[in-house]
């Protein structure tokens, strides 16, 4: 019965080192175009069609700087309190837009975070919305359509714009976007039908993303291709989309895609159905769009169709108020929660209450540590108790293994008796493990996906908690380290931690998982050091919360 709870024991933390170094040692790659390749500009199809414009690529294109990007065409601003840039007015496209809160690095002089740019550009990213057609002889504006603007001169919360384009034929487009005060503008098409006949649309939307060879799908947090289609989660990384996945969207939902931190996506309209269709338009060159239902447009008539856009960072908080004001579909699912959500989401609730209360979040993953402690105390208190005895009884366990060491079943009978006699449960020190493998891997994905980490000091020389800890052991002997071996202080504690409390268990009599779970602490230390130093400080604490939970439950029973 020992040997099965040790080797369960073995099972699970091995279970734990598998996943993390292979995440860690093996992430999922994107699959990359030959150095030869060349990065092309992207237009869409002219040819009248029942499809979203697919973004056709020029080969003759060579990839060109942002400011050669936005001198290519007239442009009109838009900015309020989260964000900034500008809409191109050739194909009316929203292609370039900077966080205003956020920065790519600590540095005081770092640019903020670009989310989109320009078709031609590195990493192009951007958003369209117009009409398709099946009428051979129909003109509909392109991604080359030079719009004018009618109304605003400026894209704010207060004022929205109007852009219009008339084809010639007597149709007259235009388009109403509008912006509140976060992330989300809201695209509104109106067709004026002043020709002889009826005609027949389609409106679309998409959004474009190029991915250059360096980046590559996470396996801790979901980056790729993102919607909820039916009430339905559709996570697909790049890798995956080769080839198109379609899906009919009988009420609303959403999709685009997402990364850690950052996501654009398309919201659709709750009272239309809709085609949606995510896939790569070329090597590296993703699209994610929607086709809606036919709109008939008779003679001297109008109609409209509304979208939104969202693009921005996930915060949770913004996410969540904007499902309940405008029933979007599991929106806050834009955040990858994992499998855990029932736990995920509430941890971050947690963490961020006590973020607000405190102002520092490194102090609140340490409160947070030891509120989970708190919780999982009574529990704790029943698997230590039980180790405690059974290391007090390891004398007589030995002595009864070399008794009978040949007959395997007066062992297993003897073992048992034991157990009775010393009123010890040895599967009661496995449920606080088997507890605290969904808490962990929550609290995992938190730390992971958490914005309110991203960038967040702690105490001294943690200026990041989303990052690994900078202090390595290069830095701290000015040398050339391994990178796999080159970890910060707050691993090491963590591991020291870790020997400790493993000392307080009573030690397998089988050498072989002796021999492992000798090895785990310094497996663990190698394999978090390269993890956020928020995970690592937690489990540090955390560690240093059960040794002390632990010894003074040993004493009580004399161990």
């Amino acid at each position: 019965m020992k040997e099965d709870l040790k080797g369960l024991y073995l099972a699970v933390m091995l279970s734990v080192v598998i996943i993390f170094a292979t995440n860690f040692l093996f992430p999922s790659q994107q699959k990359v175009a030959p150095e030869s390749a060349v990065e092309t500009t992207a237009e869409q199809k002219t040819e009248p069609t029942k499809v979203a414009p697919k973004i056709v690529e020029n080969e003759k294109s060579k990839t060109i700087s942002h400011k050669e990007a936005l001198a290519e065409s007239k442009r009109i601003s838009f900015e309020n309190d989260a964000i900034k840039g500008s809409i191109r007015l050739k194909g009316a496209r929203i292609d370039e837009l900077y966080l205003k809160k956020y920065k790519e690095t600590l540095a005081e002089n770092s640019p903020l975070v670009e989310l989109l740019s320009p078709a031609k550009t590195e990493d192009a990213y951007y958003a369209d919305f117009g009409w398709t057609t099946t009428d051979k002889n129909l003109i509909l504006p392109t991604s080359e359509t030079e719009w004018k603007v009618k109304e605003g001169n400026l894209l704010t919360t207060q004022t929205p714009i109007i852009l219009e384009w008339n084809n010639g034929q007597g149709i007259t487009f235009s388009q109403k976007i509008s912006l509140d005060e976060n992330y989300m503008f809201i695209v509104e098409q109106k067709v004026l039908n002043n020709s002889a006949q009826e005609i027949s649309l389609y409106p679309y939307g998409l959004v474009h993303h190029d991915i250059s060879k360096n980046d590559a799908s996470s396996s801790v947090v979901h980056n790729g291709a993102i919607g909820v289609i039916n009430n339905v989660l559709k996570e697909i990384k790049y890798a995956d989309l080769e080839d198109a996945e379609k899906f009919k969207a009988k009420k609303g939902g959403w999709a685009g895609f997402t990364d850690r931190y950052w996501f654009t996506a398309f919201i659709l309209d709750n009272n239309s159905r809709n085609e949606v269709k995510m896939f790569e338009t070329a090597p590296q060159k993703f699209q994610v769009d929607f086709l809606g239902k036919e709109v008939r447009i008779a003679t001297n008539a109008s109609q409209t169709n509304k979208v939104k856009l969202f693009s921005g960072a996930k915060e949770i908080k913004l996410l969540d108020s904007y499902q309940k004001k405008y029933d979007i579909s599991k929106f806050d699912l834009a955040v990858d929660f994992g499998w855990y959500y029932f736990l995920t989401k509430p941890f971050f609730y947690i963490l961020n209450f006590f973020y607000q209360l405190i102002g520092n979040m490194g102090w609140a993953i340490l409160l947070f540590a030891a509120l989970l402690r708190l919780v999982m105390f009574p529990v704790a208190n029943k698997s230590y108790e039980s180790m405690s005895k059974m290391k007090k009884v390891q004398p007589k366990m030995q002595e009864i293994q070399q008794r009978y060491k040949e007959d395997k079943v007066r062992l297993q009978q003897e073992t048992m008796n034991l157990y009775r006699k010393e009123k010890i449960n040895p599967a009661a020190g496995c449920l606080p493990v088997l507890i605290q493998i969904p808490v962990f891997f929550s609290l995992y994905k938190v730390l992971n996906f958490s914005i309110e980490l991203r960038q967040a000091p702690f105490i001294g020389w943690i200026k990041d908690l989303s990052a690994p800890d900078p202090l390595t052991i290069s830095t701290m002997l000015h040398m050339p380290i391994p990178n796999i071996i080159n970890i910060g202080l707050w691993p090491i504690f963590m591991g020291l931690t870790m020997y400790i409390q493993q000392k307080l268990n009573p030690a397998p009599t089988n050498k072989d998982q002796a021999r492992v779970f000798a090895m785990m602490p310094l497996i663990f230390t190698f394999m978090l050091g390269h993890f956020a130093s928020g995970l690592v400080i937690y489990w540090t604490l955390s560690n240093i919360l059960s040794i002390v939970q632990q010894r003074y439950i040993m004493k009580k029973n004399g161990v």
